[in-house]
This record gives structure tokens, C-alpha cells and sequence, in this order.
């Protein structure tokens, strides 16, 4: 898969930063001293540490280089490195591990909740928001779309890309077995779009990537015009003209007490 593409990503940055300021505001820790920000993007939502946390030693941790060299730009004197969240081994206890809107790329969440939280310090949290939208139209038309006899062939292996999360019960046990305090909670997001066509270009920097990858430019452009076509019927104008984009997504914040 192509590399991510931060200027599309920034498009929307303001949109998906406020979740990301959403989660850090249930965070209750008053003093950090070092935190990581797992799939730190270009850094928008590091900057969020940042300000809350001055003298913190943050540290931004992303598997894409163009992110990161857009994170850097923005952020000079934060560490950020190049890793694989599902392999990362903090240098110390971090007392924040903080995860917005990346770990529901990853599968494994049973093993790998907890691996996170034995890298936290006594007292540390592990603040994470990930998207549920798996359900709604904007989601599961991909899924339709990819599955026509056209497109079938070319993206089926890639539909599997991203996998449901858990429930929230099952997260719930899982970081309370882990020795954690959970606070869990779930919003649905309604982003006023212009069109159906501005939904497009929200989700070509982050849903969409999978079901493209596979696609050459023609292929891709072919794609988009089905798959917007799709989009129409599911998403009227309101009475302003503009669509409604519903996005829920999932928050935790699991507190280490024990262990």
C-alpha cells in the first residue's frame, strides 16, 4: 500500500483533531513527564500533549515516513520514530500512552491492550479513540461497491484490511484484567460535508486507502465514480444543501492501579 498522504489527511485536520482533544480532556492526570502519542499522524494530535504538557518528554511514534516528516516540521523539538506500534518497547515507563484513531488498523487487540498497558507506570493511563464506523453507509457501501462483479476480482483481498473492534464489554474486561481503572464511552460525530464528494475526500486519506490500493489511476477514478454514486442515495441533502456524515467512534481510558 502507498504511503499515507498527510496534505489529504490535513484536510479535514480540525474534524478529526477534536476527538483527539475529546479524549485527552478525560485524561486525569495533572503531571506528565513523558508520554507517546502511537500513530502520531502529522502531529496534530502531539501538539495536544504538547500544550497540555510542556516539560514533558513526548515522543511521536508513526510507520509512515511522509507522516513524520510533516510531524518534525511542525514540531521540532519533539522525538519522533519510525516503529511498528504492535512491536514498540517504551525506553521507560511512560506515564501517557496516548492512541488516536490508530489502533483500530491493528488487529490483535486482546494481546495487545495489554502489552501497552505493561508499558505505562504506576498510575499512567493509556488514552485511546478509535472510529466504529464499520456499520455505517459510508463504510459499508465500500464493502458493496468492492464487491460488484467489476471490482470483486481486483479488492476483495483487501477488504479484510481493517477488522471490527471488540465490544465494549470485552474491552472493558480486558484492561480491568490488565490492572487498569476503565472509563469507556462512545460519541457519534456529524460532520456537516458539502456533498457526497467531500466524503470521498475525507476517507481517500484513511478508509478508502484500502479498497484503492490494488487499483491503478484509471482503476481508482473508476472506483470513486461507482462508490460516489452509491453515496447519493445514502447521504440526501439536508435543508442547507450540506450532507451529514455520521461517525461514531470509541473512547478509552484505562488508569493502571495494579501490576
Amino acid at each position: 500500500m502507498q504511503d499515507w498522504n498527510p496534505g489529504l489527511y490535513r484536510q479535514f485536520e480540525s474534524e478529526r483533531t477534536r476527538p483527539a482533544r475529546e479524549l485527552l480532556e478525560r485524561v486525569p492526570l495533572k503531571n506528565v513527564g513523558t508520554a507517546t502519542d502511537l500513530g502520531c499522524g502529522p502531529g496534530n494530535s502531539t501538539e495536544l500533549l504538547v500544550q497540555q504538557w510542556p516539560q514533558a518528554e513526548v515522543t511521536g511514534l508513526d510507520s509512515s515516513e511522509a507522516m513524520l516528516e510533516q510531524a518534525r516540521e511542525r514540531l521540532p523539538g519533539c522525538h519522533f520514530q519510525h516503529a511498528d506500534i504492535r512491536t514498540w518497547q517504551a525506553e521507560q515507563p511512560q506515564q501517557l500512552i496516548y492512541a488516536n484513531a490508530s489502533l483500530q488498523w491493528l488487529t490483535g487487540h486482546d494481546t495487545l491492550l495489554p502489552h501497552l498497558v505493561e508499558q505505562l507506570a504506576a498510575g499512567g493511563a493509556l488514552a485511546v479513540q478509535m472510529p466504529d464506523n464499520l456499520d455505517e453507509p459510508s463504510h459499508r457501501l465500500m464493502r458493496e461497491v468492492a464487491a460488484t462483479s467489476r471490482w470483486q476480482p481486483l479488492i476483495s483481498a483487501q477488504i479484510a484490511d481493517r477488522k471490527r473492534l471488540l465490544s465494549t464489554n470485552q474491552y472493558y474486561d480486558l484492561l480491568s484484567e490488565a490492572g487498569c481503572q476503565v472509563d469507556i464511552w462512545r460519541t457519534t460525530y456529524y460532520h456537516p460535508m458539502a456533498d457526497a464528494q467531500a466524503i470521498i475526500s475525507w476517507l481517500s486519506a484513511t478508509g478508502l486507502r484500502p479498497f484503492l490500493a490494488a487499483l491503478d489511476d484509471n482503476q481508482q477514478a473508476d472506483f470513486l465514480r461507482d462508490y460516489h454514486q452509491a453515496l447519493l442515495s445514502a447521504y440526501p441533502a439536508r435543508s442547507d444543501g450540506q450532507v451529514l456524515l455520521a461517525f461514531p467512534r470509541l473512547f478509552i481510558v484505562a488508569v493502571k492501579t495494579r501490576g
